[in-house]
């Protein structure tokens, strides 16, 4: 672990400018803040402090990128799989059969790697890269698995 007082002196030299970039990229502030704090959170957790400033700039960019990324996965899922409004309407043990239907149909017609996937993102809520590292698939790849599951339940499902 770091020593206390290397991790102030950084977060004393670059919080602002880290603060800067993060709300510019993501156009939020308190994400600004989530991302920056994120970035002090590893470097605490790390035995050895960052060589220089830049390493803190470019750690705060791309974790910038990685939650963008994240952001337009999950607008991507949204509109695949929009809630229709009469299943708020529906009791909820037709709708707890619903999901028990689709739980069986995942596990009973989906084929390898497209239900391990479909479980460790909706049952674990893992990230892409999350199940991407822990299956030893590339990001885009999990994400195209993760799609055409998606669209193959939404098919399925859309018949009956």
């Amino acid at each position: 672990m770091i020593d206390k007082r290397i991790l102030e002196q950084l977060f004393r030299q670059n919080y602002s400018e880290m603060i800067h970039l993060a709300s510019v990229l993501l156009g939020d502030d308190e994400e600004a803040e989530d991302v920056v704090q994120d970035v002090f959170l590893r470097v605490a957790d790390s035995d050895i402090p960052p060589k220089n400033d830049y390493y803190l700039l470019t750690a705060v960019r791309n974790a910038c990128l990685n939650r963008i990324r994240q952001m337009h996965l999950h607008d991507k899922v949204k509109r695949l799989m929009p809630l229709e409004d009469d299943s708020a309407l529906q009791p909820i043990d037709k709708r707890m059969e619903r999901l028990d239907d689709i739980a069986t149909y995942v596990d009973e017609q989906l084929e390898e790697p497209h239900r391990s996937i479909f479980h460790l993102r909706f049952d674990d809520d893992l990230t892409i890269s999350e199940i991407a590292r822990r299956l030893g698939l590339n990001s885009n790849t999990t994400y195209k698995y993760l799609m055409q599951s998606i669209q193959q339940i939404r098919h399925h499902f859309g018949k009956h």
